[in-house]
């Protein structure tokens, strides 16, 4: 989907889409209050004080209508400036423009925009003509807080778009409804997946039986994997003395996004916001030789971030989290391999699990930041050439972001690019020469001297919720046969003749692993169908006279219409080789 900032041509068109929006609520409420109307990716809002008018989407046809008079008449848009007492005199009436006017320096020269009837005040630019804004569309209206602080009024927010012409404005809003049916938040509450409280709080989400099947699977899915090279899974708690991210240089570099420091009894704790510095002390447990590296420690963690609500997006973005993390310990001669290692199993996981739009990201430090990163040069440049090495070795191609590096080092972070929305990261592994040292960790070499290994950070699923969520809007929901909470759905035809068939059918099926529905309601065969195609179940077996005399089943397979007849052992063999393959 286009990012409307990152285009010129439709970035101006959407800025003066936000003047139009504006004047026609003003035609339509003459007492309204206009705070600020920016471009932003998705096109344009405008932030308005009706007072105590509320706005619905009922209202949006009307005021589209309005915008089309106001482009209909095709008045010139002008641009005036004037010095900040003219500004002030003018705006008397708008306590917003007035806050706006007064951050500015006294010897300002501010500029507006008039359209007809219509005067805003505005740095620009703007296209020529309101004839030139046709091809728009109101998408949307919500409430904001002035100046984003819950403890002002909250304003009315109106979204939209403008395109240069109908074609671009219909595919735009034809991939707006697309990404309205993968929304995840749509097919999580459709499927039973996770659901959200208040009363629990915002961004604490809570999985639902058919979500926590999901996440096990994909809990178990990735500790198996990470067995299988070595990895040792540990657990540790939630929370930690804050004297625990004193040493680690969290509270120092991150505490922004931490939750606020509890006092109990005389000590202070805070929750945790990653896994690291419980690792270190897991690692200093014990002294290690250089016959026990590396030592891979993993663990599926629960941690927990301060995200403000308006960040807040369903299973996304939350406030807490599982990461499926993992600190390997090595010497510095097996940083490539181990390296070379994570990203083997990123590429093996990505190909099982049909992961295919993505790119490769190495996530360096801004040398001119002294704030945000620990200040080591030599550790930095070490780190930093560590990695371009290793990747080029591999021969993965890559981009370089400068000041997108964790604080402690430099990382290679995997971008995907979901069916709806903007690229994120999905999965990173972090060089990390600093936290070893603040934590004092040692480990005997072949010399008989002590010695400071290196951290590997990595994370395969950067989290599972995130990663549930983008599975669910990456398939619309129609879940790969070994991730359906529900494979089977069973249909007796006749719950009275044909029931205690299906019931075995269901008992043979269990007992091989496979997880089961019975529809034993009293409902029509249709009805029941229907429900199993809405509920995205991924084989729906329909048992009658014909399949229980024969001792057969018969499947349809998820939007499909043909039904296929087999042997019970067949069936079973056939959905074995299903999970066995991940199909």
């Amino acid at each position: 989907m286009i990012n409307i900032k990152e285009n010129e041509r439709l970035s101006v068109l959407n800025h003066s889409g936000a003047h139009l929006l504006a004047q026609a609520i003003k035609h339509l409420y003459p007492n309204a209050l206009f705070w600020v109307g920016p471009v932003i990716e998705e096109g344009f809002y405008y932030d308005i004080d009706l007072g105590d008018i509320k706005l619905t989407e009922e209202d949006l046809p009307k005021i589209e209508r309005e915008m089309k008079k106001i482009v209909k008449d095709g008045k010139k848009i002008v641009r005036h400036e004037l010095t900040k007492n003219e500004a002030l005199e003018k705006f008397q009436d708008n306590p917003y423009k007035i806050d706006l006017i007064n951050d500015m320096d006294k010897d300002t020269i501010i500029s507006c925009y008039t359209q007809g009837d219509f005067t805003d005040l505005c740095r620009g630019p703007h296209v020529d003509s309101v004839k030139e804004l046709k091809n728009f569309k109101l998408l949307k209206i919500s409430g904001a807080y002035y100046k984003g602080d819950s403890k002002n009024k909250m304003l009315q927010r109106v979204y939209g778009i403008v395109f240069d012409n109908p074609e671009d404005l219909e595919k735009h809003l034809q991939e707006l409804e697309e990404a309205k049916q993968r929304d995840h938040r749509k097919i999580g509450k459709e499927m039973g997946i996770y659901m959200m409280s208040d009363l629990v709080g915002r961004g604490l989400p809570m999985y639902l039986p058919n979500g926590f099947i999901l996440w096990n699977l994909l809990e178990n899915y990735i500790r198996d994997k990470e067995i299988k090279r070595g990895y040792l899974h540990v657990q540790t708690p939630p929370l930690g003395n804050v004297n625990l991210y004193k040493t680690s240089g969290h509270l120092e570099h991150y505490r922004d996004s931490m939750f606020p420091i509890m006092q109990v009894e005389d000590e202070e704790y805070v929750l945790r916001p990653m896994n690291c510095p419980h690792h270190m002390v897991i690692y200093d447990y014990e002294m290690h030789s250089y016959r026990d590296l590396p030592l891979r420690i993993a663990e599926i963690a629960r941690d927990c971030r301060y995200e403000a609500s308006g960040a807040l997006k369903g299973i996304e973005r939350v406030r807490t989290f599982c990461q499926n993390d993992s600190h390997i310990f090595c010497t510095p001669e097996q940083i490539e391999e181990e390296f070379k290692g994570v990203v083997e199993l990123i590429l093996e996981v990505y190909k099982e699990m049909n992961i295919t739009d993505y790119k490769f990201e190495l996530s360096l430090r801004d040398k001119n930041d002294k704030v945000k990163y620990h200040q080591d040069d030599e550790m930095w440049e070490m780190a930093e050439d560590a990695l371009r090495k290793i990747m080029n070795d591999i021969g993965i191609p890559y981009e370089e972001k400068i000041g997108e590096a964790a604080f402690y080092g430099p990382k290679l972070d995997v971008q995907v690019r979901p069916a709806v929305g903007n690229a994120f990261s999905l999965s990173t592994c972090q060089i990390d020469f600093c936290l070893p040292m603040k934590f004092d960790l040692k480990y005997i070499d072949k010399d008989g001297t002590k010695k400071t290994p290196v951290v590997l950070h990595r994370a395969i699923f950067g989290s599972i919720d995130r990663t549930i969520a983008y599975y669910l809007e990456e398939t619309k929901g129609i879940l790969p046969f070994w991730l359906a909470p529900v494979e089977v759905n069973i249909i007796p035809v006749n719950t009275e003749y044909h029931l205690e068939y299906a019931k075995e059918i269901k008992s043979i099926l269990e007992d091989n692993g496979i997880r089961v529905n019975l529809d034993d309601r009293n409902e029509k065969l249709g009805f029941k169908m229907r429900e199993s195609q809405t509920k995205k179940i991924p084989m729906t077996l329909i048992l009658g006279d014909i399949e229980k005399d024969n001792r057969t089943i018969s499947y349809r397979l998820y939007s499909k219409q043909d039904t296929t007849n087999l042997s019970i052992d067949e069936f079973v063999n056939l959905l074995k080789e299903k999970i066995k393959n991940k199909n």
